[in-house]
């Protein structure tokens, strides 16, 4: 049995339909009409242990929604949830035994408490021994650098402090599965690559991590499984090298040679690619299908009708396939790609 299971989730929030100001207000306490927002829209998600699931989606599409209803937070309009077999919504404290959550754009710090204390009361609140507790605070320290941060209140924290210590106490307890909503926001590049490795290390030891961000930075070389959800909607789930294998076909080779050559005489040596002018007289840009050619007899041709002295390839990321769906250029099913 999966120790993630979504089945027909869907959440409907409602919202008043009336005017603004108070007499907007007054009239709507007799009308009482209001407007119905699908956020969540009959998603089916199985996730195992020890996956690593990139969750991805525009802005608005119901990744943060999806997070709430998994994690309990949230009651779903229909359809349910089981984390190891138990609903969250029912078996609240059981649960959060078991889960960690991350949301970039909230914290779970006492925002008058230094960080210290508020990790203290999560350490009470959980039941974490003092040894595996102080174990734990040196692995943060470690990655995070959060040792420079404990004797700060929370309302003192800037994002990308706050944010290394919302990731400290989203794990503190040690949980089988780790939900993280935009988890590097506010992060600089030296201690985004820490916690990426940190992910990697979670991942490694087992632990089951659902993943949502924009910066596809953090899901490659992470996650394996890519889900898509647009509109309240999934709109693809499957395996994230397959979709770059299908949908991310197209390489980009810049090739330098020696002497001037005509982008004729090298579309001539390449037929199926298409060469345009480089950087300078002495580059070209060549866009050919890897699966129709390889780099490397690429570089064979040209070097066939020239001296090559210099290349480098473009290799397109999964960001380039997701940019196309949330565009509408193209349209993802887990068949499509699998």
């Amino acid at each position: 049995m999966a120790l993630v299971e979504a089945r027909r989730l869907t959440k409907v929030f409602r919202r008043p339909d009336k005017p603004p100001g108070l007499a907007g207000s007054l009239r709507h306490l007799v009308s009482r009409k209001y407007v119905e927002k699908v956020a969540v829209d009959g998603v089916d998600l199985s996730i195992e242990a020890g996956e690593a699931v990139a969750y991805v989606g525009p802005n608005g599409a119901g990744k943060s929604t999806t997070v709430k209803l998994l994690s309990g937070i949230l009651e779903p309009t229909s359809g349910e949830v089981r984390i190891d077999g138990m609903v969250p919504q029912r078996e609240r404290m059981a649960v959060a035994h078991r889960i960690g959550v991350l949301f970039g754009q909230r914290t779970q710090l006492w925002w008058d408490l230094p960080v210290a204390d508020s990790l203290a009361v999560l350490r009470d609140l959980y039941g974490v021994d003092r040894a595996t507790y102080e174990k734990r605070l040196k692995r943060f320290d470690d990655v995070l650098g959060t040792g420079e941060l404990m004797a700060v209140t929370g309302r003192k924290l800037s994002l990308g402090q706050r944010m290394r210590a919302d990731l400290a106490a989203a794990l503190i307890h040690g949980p089988d599965v780790v939900y993280l909503d935009e988890p590097t926001i506010g992060l600089d590049l030296a201690v985004k690559d820490r916690v990426r490795e940190f992910f990697r290390d979670l991942r490694d030891e087992g632990t089951t991590v659902m993943l949502t961000s924009h910066d596809l930075a953090d899901i490659e070389g992470f996650c394996k499984r890519l889900v898509i959800i647009d509109e309240g909607r999934l709109v693809f789930d499957g395996d994230l090298e397959a979709v770059k294998d299908e949908f991310a076909r197209e390489r980009i080779l810049h090739v330098s040679t020696e002497q001037r050559v005509a982008s004729d005489v090298v579309r001539d040596a390449l037929p199926g690619a298409v060469v345009t002018a480089g950087e300078t007289p002495l580059w070209h840009t060549i866009r050919f299908d890897r699966f129709a050619l390889t780099a490397g007899q690429a570089v064979a041709a040209v070097s066939g009708v020239a001296t090559v002295v210099d290349f480098r390839i473009d290799e397109p990321g999964i960001e380039d396939v997701i940019r196309r769906v949330y565009s509408g250029d193209l349209l993802l099913t887990s068949d499509s790609a699998l």
